[in-house]
């Protein structure tokens, strides 16, 4: 059956549960670093490679972010306003962020510098050379993620021309395959050259921004019937068998050939090889769940991550990422356990509890209000569709990535 055009979600319920995913993976691989759990012993290898949560991310946000602009070329529809999405961007990151750097500052600051505070809450910290800040070592993907963002208008605007039919879904496929060699490439130069905090920045991970795009190209040419159903849909009604593959791969990433362990510096090709992994991972992941094209059903799997629960907790897992290494630090002092001195579920236990706790209140009192607020201003109106289109895009509410 060819989908209805117009007839697509207007939230992918289980890209919530899968945000809470990434953070738990993360939060997990920092306490399995400062335990040292994530370098020696049986699981050594698969706690390290739980970074592989920030993969999940930002294949989410190349989809999320991606989608309006590809459903709007396949309509006929004005794309969204670059001003009015940066501002949303700005008003669900930055709050957080500054309370954040705020709360490193005053309850775990060692003796780190006021830039290097400053350069967080700017999140430029990876192109100044800021050295790795106590409660902070985490944002660095948020300085990369924020990078996309602000491509991302460009970057869409030259992707949405030509057709308005399969031969741009081929074209975007094409895309999306240089853009996931890319990163590699990039991440093999980079450490060749000796460039290490180069490996941080976005070119490193265009694969995984790009994977999620090819995905919201692939579905919104699905959802107004430009491609009919085809081994992508089948694929995706088998969430165990997709997550398997992506299991085995996890497993194939925790070994040397993605690079050690610990902070060593990886060979150009584990650099590049654990870049690769971790991009076809994060899209293997995220596939079941955003494919399911009406009326195709979503796959029982599926509906378990869009339940109550898993919205809710997804709501508030930005709020994880961001307070969990503060909270961390926090904890271990608290426990008078040093770096590398053990206590992996004593630490854990601890601090994803305070940190589910803590998201919650700033969920509550903070991101909310303000993203209300933003979504509210008069400014940031949404462009009413072109006279050609039949069905808008438009009321598609925000998403807020993490």
């Amino acid at each position: 059956m060819t989908p209805r055009p117009g007839a697509h979600p207007t939230r992918f319920r289980a890209l919530d549960g899968l945000r809470l995913v990434g953070a738990l993976a993360v939060l997990t691989t920092h306490v399995g670093f400062e335990s040292g759990a994530a370098l020696e012993g049986r699981f050594a290898g698969l706690i390290s490679r739980l970074d592989v949560g920030v993969a999940l991310f930002f294949v989410v946000s190349g989809f999320l972010l991606f989608r309006p602009h590809a459903m709007a070329h396949l309509q006929g529809h004005h794309r969204p306003r670059p001003a009015a999405y940066l501002v949303r961007r700005a008003g669900r990151i930055l709050p957080v962020l500054w309370v954040v750097v705020a709360a490193a500052w005053l309850l775990v600051r060692e003796d780190a510098p006021v830039g290097d505070y400053l350069a967080h809450a700017f999140l430029v910290q990876i192109y100044v050379g800021t050295p790795q800040t106590v409660g902070l070592t985490q944002l660095w993907s948020l300085c990369t993620e924020v990078a996309f963002y602000l491509a991302l208008p460009v970057v869409a605007a030259l992707a949405c021309r030509g057709p308005r039919d399969h031969r741009w879904v081929r074209r975007m496929s094409v895309a999306g395959g240089v853009l996931v060699l890319a990163g590699p490439a990039w991440m093999a130069i980079v450490t060749v050259l000796g460039q290490s905090q180069a490996r941080l920045w976005l070119p490193g991970f265009v694969g995984w921004f790009g994977l999620g795009m090819l995905l919201a190209a692939w579905h919104a040419a699905r959802t107004t019937g430009v491609l009919p159903a085809g081994r992508l849909d089948r694929l995706a009604a088998y969430p165990g068998t997709v997550w398997g593959l992506a299991a085995a791969l996890f497993v194939l990433a925790s070994t040397p050939v993605a690079g050690p362990l610990d902070l060593t510096e990886p060979t150009p090709l584990q650099a590049a090889t654990k870049s690769l992994l971790y991009a076809v991972i994060g899209a293997l992941v995220v596939l079941p769940t955003v494919l399911a094209v009406p009326p195709a059903p979503e796959p029982t799997a599926v509906r378990a991550l869009s339940g109550r629960v898993g919205v809710g907790l997804g709501l508030i897992s930005y709020g994880v990422f961001a307070y969990h290494v503060v909270i961390l630090e926090l904890v271990s002092r608290w426990l008078g356990l040093a770096t590398f001195e053990g206590g992996f579920w004593e630490r854990w236990l601890l601090t994803a509890a305070l940190a589910v706790a803590v998201a919650t209140v700033s969920y509550v009192v903070l991101e909310r209000p303000v993203m209300r607020r933003v979504r509210t201003m008069p400014s940031l109106g949404r462009r009413r569709p072109s006279p050609s289109a039949t069905h808008s895009d438009a009321a598609t509410p925000s998403h807020t990535p993490a």
